[in-house]
């Protein structure tokens, strides 16, 4: 059933082997995926290339999600190498780091509109280009988001406005490539220990808040995440579309921490 030999996918936004989508990509390799890279610039390019290697990837894409012509000239690279798509994962998001401490009222208007475009917008630019690669066979779009969309978290500011238009996004798009057998899903896992969470002011309390009040008392494993992955693009998930799915020890069921930590 999460057998993903045949398929074919593109990950954006591994920074390190440390990153989600590092081990989202680790994860549906060793499940048989053929893979392909994004990365922006040349010191990400660096970063990545041993990991990408590590798994026989030597596809590899220098993209800035901001700029329509190099989205354009890399969806244009990888149709001339691949014929088709099978899946996407977007895994990309920003924001000044100086405006994730503090108080979100002071979030600035450029920061604002840089942080959705990034880590929202650009998922919808990147659907309208994989597309034509799927639209034959279907195909499945990842995105990562965070419980800071829905409720308020201390120090994620803007980030959590940019997330809740991610998740928004996300039931969109399901709805809207649905027919053409595209299934459109979110993964949210809890805090974890990545380049993208240290930015986040408070982001070492918060990981030992969740890690001793979640039901399993646990945070999420890059492990767990890409299993969670896995299962969405294989055909396992044929019939998941339009999900939120929370990876995170159960931390977002509850309503306040467990007695012990009161």
């Amino acid at each position: 059933m999460f057998d993903l030999r045949g398929k074919r996918g593109l990950i954006m936004g591994v920074a390190n082997e440390r990153s989600i989508a590092w081990g989202i990509a680790k994860a549906m390799s060793d499940a048989g995926a053929k893979l392909a890279f994004t990365y922006q610039g040349e010191t990400f390019g660096k970063r990545l290339k041993p990991l990408a290697e590590s798994i026989g990837a030597n596809l590899m894409l220098d993209v800035d999600v901001t700029d329509d012509a190099s989205l354009d000239k890399a969806f244009a690279e990888l149709q001339s190498s691949w014929s088709s798509l099978d899946f996407v994962l977007h895994a990309i998001a920003y924001s000044e780091k100086e405006e994730l401490t503090g108080r979100f009222v002071n979030t600035t208007r450029a920061n604002f509109k840089n942080s959705l475009d990034i880590s929202s917008y650009s998922f919808v630019e990147i659907a309208r280009r994989s597309y034509p690669m799927m639209v034959e066979n279907g195909g499945t779009l990842l995105t990562l988001t965070y419980q800071g969309s829905n409720r308020v978290t201390p120090f994620y500011n803007v980030m959590g406005v940019a997330k809740a238009a991610l998740e928004a996004t996300t039931r969109y798009l399901a709805n809207d490539l649905g027919p053409d057998g595209i299934r459109v899903n979110a993964i949210s896992p809890g805090p974890m220990k990545t380049i993208a969470g240290a930015a986040i002011g408070g982001a070492r309390k918060t990981f030992k808040h969740t890690e001793m009040n979640s039901p399993l008392r646990s945070n999420a494993t890059l492990e767990a995440v890409g299993g969670t992955a896995v299962y969405l693009v294989s055909d396992a998930g044929a019939y998941t579309t339009g999900e939120i799915i929370c990876v995170d020890g159960g931390y977002h069921v509850l309503g306040m921490p467990q007695s012990e930590n009161i």
